[in-house]
């Protein structure tokens, strides 16, 4: 039996983890970036990063495909950075080759001087 920690770091030795810093960084170059917004509709509703797609986590494997083509470049985030972790996991198995997990959520975002709306 394994704890919801240990699960979390298991699943963050398989994916990659971005800072909000590294992705404005990248956004700055000119990168693009899919942003994919794994909360629960309530706290979308409160806050989000402009253009991003909402799919809540629990609706993630049934809904994804037919929203993201699986070559996109994807940054995950949630409120604080372990939904996400959990998301990006999934994604990779489900094949989408280009996943990344932003560490610190949207509450990182916003500390870092990322847009809101």
């Amino acid at each position: 039996m394994k704890t919801g920690e240990q699960l979390m770091a298991e699943a963050k030795t398989r994916i990659r983890e971005l800072s909000p810093q590294q992705i404005l960084e990248r956004q700055q170059r000119g990168e693009a970036i899919f942003f994919l917004d794994v909360r629960d509709l309530h706290e979308v509703n409160a806050a989000k990063i402009p253009g991003a797609l909402h799919v809540s986590r629990g609706n993630l494997e049934t809904k994804i495909e037919a929203q993201l083509p699986r070559d996109a470049h994807v940054v995950v985030y949630c409120a604080n950075g372990n939904r996400s972790v959990f998301a990006a996991d999934l994604l990779q198995q489900m094949g989408y080759t280009d996943v990344a997990s932003m560490s610190s959520g949207i509450r990182g975002w916003a500390d870092a001087g990322g847009e809101v709306e």
